[in-house]
């Protein structure tokens, strides 16, 4: 039987193989919604929001492995990440670089990862993600979040179809 100070050397010891921080970084919740033209706009969800000086870095769109709108802001350009800012899908907004963006595909699930810049407050996310996708409805698409650990079955069944 071990002595209580060889096992905790031992945990010690353990500790120390584990990556430093940033390997670590959290991983936030994004949030996908309908922005004034009914096309998708990306923020993050309420939850994610935190005091302090956090920017927005740049922004991916990928239909699985391809993506298809990336923008990435000058760092004379951002702006503070918050839940009540929403970026448009393709950059539509004035205070944004315009970057090409392909057309989304209703019935596509699409990923989006927002990068953010660091600040200073300890407990923020180094990036926020969501599933989205647009389901074809008679007035035209409408943009629908999938929420984590919701498969596209399940998703149907629950009354957000892609398709």
């Amino acid at each position: 039987m071990a002595s209580s100070s060889g096992v905790r050397i031992v945990v010690l010891l353990g500790c120390t193989w584990l990556p430093a921080g940033p390997a670590l970084a959290r991983v936030g919740e994004a949030e996908v919604r309908a922005g004034p033209r009914g096309d998708p706009c990306f923020t993050i969800a309420p939850r994610e929001e935190r005091p302090g000086v956090l920017d927005f870095g740049a922004i991916v769109v990928a239909d699985g492995v391809h993506p298809v709108w990336k923008l990435v802001l000058p760092k004379e350009r951002t702006f503070p990440l918050t839940a009540s800012t929403c970026v448009p899908y393709g950059g539509h907004s004035p205070a944004l670089p315009r970057t090409a963006s392909a057309p989304l595909v209703p019935g596509r699930v699409y990923t989006l990862r927002i990068e953010a810049r660091p600040g200073g407050h300890v407990h923020a996310a180094a990036s926020y993600e969501a599933r989205f996708c647009l389901a074809q409805r008679r007035g035209g698409a409408v943009v629908r979040q999938l929420h984590s650990g919701e498969h596209d079955a399940a998703a149907a069944k629950n009354g957000v179809a892609c398709d």
